[in-house]
């Protein structure tokens, strides 16, 4: 029996429901109700025409539940909107053999509707400037032109922040996030007289529907074309949510490899910083990293273990608050993959590359993982959010042996098969596994595309195993050219390094940061003192809000008042008695 979508456009969004031609209106309804604000079947009016008060063209739902779909002639795709009378809309009652729709409406893309964009959700600051930009790229007027200084022509016109031929002419990899954002609008939102908007940005889904109610036994007993997810084409994705990741300084970078130049152990950390617009790629965002902090894990020469520690989980929330009052937050991962060369030349092995690998199965899978725990905050999505900005920076070897970084994405495909679990390691590191189906996982047929050598697609089995690389969107990484870091140089001793022992001599402990405040004086100006301080919790809130201002707008008059606080005092007579 042949499967059809029928999409329902109401105040609430875009609704599919998966259903069948003998299917029976009921049971669409079934589905549909829960998604409504009015479930009231005597107040909803079905019609072929967001505008329309012709009664020919609306039906109230109440009248139409026994029938089938094949009796309504509803078609694949066919889209209807859901009005409500309660809301002092026009009453139709007249009941109807038949709906009739529009053939220009049979498009299937899954998307969502509402009046416009969600004014509720809380964007990032970059994300609210960028959507007051148009984002057109501007052009000169050149030879070719044949017209005055204020006319226009086709080689002079603005393109728009998505073309293809500007970004293969200015070496661009990907269209920023903005501009497919722009993109997506533009294709589902005409300007048009009583146009309807559309929600641009949706996440895939994989996961079978475990509480279908069209009439079979839950799976794995029984399924249906409306629980079991649609076929996946796998494609390298064209988009990036960040585009580039710029550390504020060298020194944050240098002090996390000297972990490994000190003991040979690899390293992990998260990225605390910002993001912001990124002019070299048009309405690009940039990852600003200002400190990199070091939870606690077991390292070893060829790999590390993140401890889970309750401690830690603590110290993760009040490190989060204290970055967020001082503007910033985590946008990433780090961690190194370094090997010495033997050479004596302090030159690395180059173990990532094309012919092997860019990030393995398992870090694609934990960098998913991270991904949709941290997931982008927007406005132009059903329910919110939109992928990811987090990045997984890691430090390798390049190819003449130096030690550099390298920053990647997993891309939103990757996110929704690693949420349906879907996916896993393999023994191949460069191979990521196809699960298979069992009691809780429906795994649909997965393929992969790409362009052969001789520019043509073709489609590809991902079974057993795929190219991790199909998942996987790269970053531009670099430093600034006239560094301007929120720290400053001269670090207080960095959290969890006890490990290194003999190597590292130094502890976060009293003693320590008595020597650091009597060699720092006023000059405090580091995220791990700042974190250590607040742990030991001697000052109290006010003190402790007053030395993080201090820290971040660097006013000398509020380091005075903080100085002569009862809470200030009595940490200096601990340390001085504890010395």
């Amino acid at each position: 029996m042949s499967s059809l979508i029928l999409r329902f456009r109401s105040k609430e969004g875009m609704h599919r429901i998966n259903t069948t031609q003998s299917s029976n209106f009921q049971s669409i309804v079934n589905d549909l109700l829960p998604k409504l604000s009015n479930q009231n079947l005597e107040e909803i009016i079905l019609s072929n025409n967001p505008n329309s008060n012709n009664e020919s063209n609306s039906i109230k739902l109440s009248s139409i539940l026994d029938k089938t779909v094949s009796e309504l002639n509803l078609k694949n795709g066919d889209l209807l909107y859901i009005t409500y009378l309660n809301n002092n809309e026009p009453t139709h009652s007249k009941q109807l053999d038949s709906i009739p729709i529009n053939s220009t409406t049979t498009s299937t893309t899954n998307i969502s509707t509402s009046h416009g964009p969600l004014t509720q959700i809380k964007q990032l600051p970059v994300d609210d400037e960028l959507d007051k930009l148009d984002g057109m790229i501007q052009r000169p007027i050149s030879s070719m032109c044949r017209h005055g200084p204020k006319g226009m022509c086709e080689y002079c016109s603005p393109l728009s922040p998505w073309d293809e031929n500007y970004r293969k002419e200015n070496s661009i990899k990907h269209i920023s996030y903005h501009s497919y954002l722009n993109q997506q609008m533009t294709k589902f939102n005409k300007k048009e007289l009583n146009s309807s908007y559309i929600a641009p940005l949706e996440n895939p889904n994989y996961k079978i529907d475990l509480n279908c109610n069209e009439g079979h036994k839950p799976y794995p007993k029984g399924i249906c074309s409306k629980c079991q997810p649609s076929p996946i084409t796998l494609q390298l994705q064209k988009f990036r949510m960040v585009d580039h990741l710029e550390y504020s300084s060298h020194t944050i970078l240098n002090e996390f490899i000297n972990t490994w130049r000190n003991s040979g152990y690899q390293r992990f950390g998260y990225l605390y910083g910002r993001y912001e617009k990124f002019d070299k790629v048009p309405m690009g965002i940039k990852a600003v990293v200002e400190a990199i902090i070091e939870p606690p894990q077991n390292d070893e020469i060829d790999g590390l273990t993140l401890l889970n520690n309750s401690n830690w989980e603590n110290d993760e929330k009040l490190i989060d608050s204290i970055a967020s009052q001082l503007g910033i937050y985590k946008v990433g991962i780090v961690f190194t993959d370094l090997t010495d060369s033997g050479m004596g030349n302090g030159t690395v092995l180059c173990k990532r590359h094309k012919d092997s690998y860019f990030l393995t199965n398992l870090e694609i899978i934990m960098s998913g993982k991270f991904q949709i725990s941290n997931p982008n905050k927007t406005k132009y999505s059903s329910n919110g959010e939109f992928s990811s900005k987090f990045i997984t920076c890691v430090i390798s070897g390049g190819i003449n042996g130096e030690i550099e970084p390298r920053s990647y994405q997993v891309s939103n495909n990757g996110e929704s098969l690693i949420k349906a679990d879907l996916i896993t390691g393999s023994t191949q590191p460069s191979q990521i596994f196809v699960n298979n189906s069992n009691d809780t996982r429906y795994v649909p047929d997965i393929s992969f595309s790409k362009i052969n050598e001789y520019g043509l697609e073709i489609k590809t089995n991902a079974k057993p195993t795929f190219p991790g690389e199909f998942l996987l969107v790269s970053l531009t990484d670099s430093f600034p050219l006239e560094p301007n870091p929120m720290f400053n140089s001269k670090s207080y001793i960095i959290e969890n390094r006890e490990f290194l022992g003999d190597i590292n001599k130094d502890f976060q402990n009293l003693s320590t940061l008595y020597k650091y405040l009597k060699n720092q004086a006023s000059d405090i100006f580091d995220f791990h003192f700042l974190i250590y301080i607040i742990k030991l919790r001697i000052l109290n809130d006010d003190e402790a809000r007053l030395l993080i201002d201090y820290i971040k707008t660097r006013d000398i008059s509020k380091y005075n008042e903080l100085i002569n606080t009862g809470g200030w005092l009595s940490l200096i007579t601990i340390l001085e008695q504890s010395s």
